[in-house]
């Protein structure tokens, strides 16, 4: 059994990342906390093999990642990505110590970092499913085309399904449960995959300005796609979400800001540098745990 060790810096709690992960309705997982590992099932980006991870962390800190099989290249990058222990986060203390607001918030959330997509692909793929669709139902469809279409590796002794590799969902785009509009753009965004125009890496060596107008070139993706596509699905870890809107009404409330004016909001976003992306998870996940608002299903976006 091939293992992995990560090793976070900064405060990263892997069980906080699960409680959310099993939460956010996109991801289609079973809420397991008390039962074994965190277990991950994706296709991985290049050669697009599915891998199975089983994570674990010890109580140092370190980030234990069993495999199901040999690691295919670039899988300990796109995990760390993943999961966003690729990013050196002693960091976000400091930005916490400036921000009382902020940092109570976090106090109520410790050691979460942003984590939902596997890959900037199957973020992308979300993005388009989801469209004018409300949350549990776009979950169902993703939920279902994994189960169709998607390798299954056995995960620490428990079968996932993985979302379908590029070429597999490009090939069976035309049989899934969708608009023949959305699957048009799924044929797309597979194609931009195939073609390492969605890379992980790729993405993150860009800014973030220009990593999202890349995105938006594909058809179908708009500025909260490409927002989501940049920070859940690439990890990238200072971008202020300039188009989600419970963000935005969360920070007048909890700031108790005059308006929610761009100005006003990236005034008091400018504070979260160079973590502007996992400040607005804090956030919006703690909006999340006081409103519901995803676990009764409001439309994606």
């Amino acid at each position: 059994m091939d293992i992995l060790t990560l090793h976070p810096r900064g405060s990263f709690s892997l069980l906080e990342s699960r409680r959310f992960l099993e939460g956010f309705a996109p991801a289609g997982r079973e809420a397991t906390l008390a039962t074994g590992p965190m277990r991950l099932a994706f296709p991985v980006e290049g050669d697009w093999r599915t891998a199975g991870v089983a994570l674990t962390q010890s109580a140092e800190g370190a980030v234990r990642a069993e495999l199901t099989g040999p690691p295919p290249p670039g899988l300990a990058g796109q995990l760390a990505r993943a999961i966003s222990v690729d990013v050196d986060g002693t960091g976000f203390a400091d930005v916490l110590s400036r921000d009382p607001v902020l940092r109570a918030v976090a106090a109520r959330h410790p050691g979460l970092r942003p984590i939902g997509f596997s890959s900037p692909y199957e973020a992308a793929c979300w993005a388009v499913i989801a469209q004018r669709l409300r949350i549990v139902q776009a979950a169902g469809i993703a939920a279902r085309i994994r189960q169709e279409h998607g390798a299954r590796p056995v995960v620490a002794g428990k079968e996932l399904a993985a979302f379908p590799a590029p070429g597999v969902l490009r090939r069976v785009a035309a049989d899934l449960p969708l608009p023949e509009v959305k699957q048009m753009r799924l044929r797309a965004i597979a194609d931009a995959a195939l073609e390492g125009r969605l890379d992980g890496g790729r993405l993150r060596a860009m800014t973030a300005d220009e990593a999202v107008a890349e995105v938006r070139e594909l058809p179908g993706i708009g500025p909260f796609s490409a927002e989501l596509v940049v920070v859940r699905g690439a990890g990238h870890p200072d971008r202020f979400p300039l188009s989600e809107g419970r963000l935005h009404a969360s920070m007048v409330e909890l700031y108790d800001l005059p308006d929610a004016e761009p100005a006003t909001l990236t005034s008091v976003a400018q504070r979260w540098a160079p973590f502007r992306s996992w400040a607005a998870l804090l956030v919006r996940c703690d909006r999340e745990a006081r409103t519901g608002e995803i676990a009764r299903g409001r439309r994606a976006g």
